[in-house]
């Protein structure tokens, strides 16, 4: 399930926010794709679209050691995008990973993950 949010301001705007507020929080962005420029250079249209993975090696890692198959689904990603009218935030919420994965015993590092991701989007929501 995508947990969504409307953010005040441009994708790149709001993705520059998202940079500053995992920088603070010392968290490492892994990459950052941009699906709108990818699809200029391919002579098509797309509403501005950025995906940003990023995460901690050692949370990544302790579920990895659950089950190797969740490096898969990690690190963790937040989807900005302008849908045509407002721009939003979304994310999957990483309990769903338990039901894909062997992590019922990591229940508590998906609880951590679920209000991190949480408090990033209400937190890049704002303006400014």
């Amino acid at each position: 399930m995508m947990i969504t949010t409307d953010a005040a301001g441009t994708v790149d705007e709001v993705v520059q926010r998202l940079t500053r507020e995992l920088d603070a929080r010392g968290i490492r962005i892994f990459a950052t794709i941009d699906h709108a420029a990818g699809a200029r250079e391919a002579g098509l249209e797309l509403a501005d679209e950025v995906v940003l993975i990023f995460g901690s090696p050692a949370v990544g890692t302790a579920l990895m050691q659950y089950d190797a198959a969740a490096g898969l689904d990690l690190p963790l990603r937040m989807l900005v995008w302008e849908d045509g009218v407002r721009t939003r935030v979304g994310y999957h919420d990483p309990h769903e990973l338990a039901g894909s994965y062997r992590l019922a015993a990591a229940s508590g590092v998906l609880d951590k993950l679920a209000v991190l991701l949480k408090s990033l989007a209400a937190s890049v929501a704002r303006d400014g």
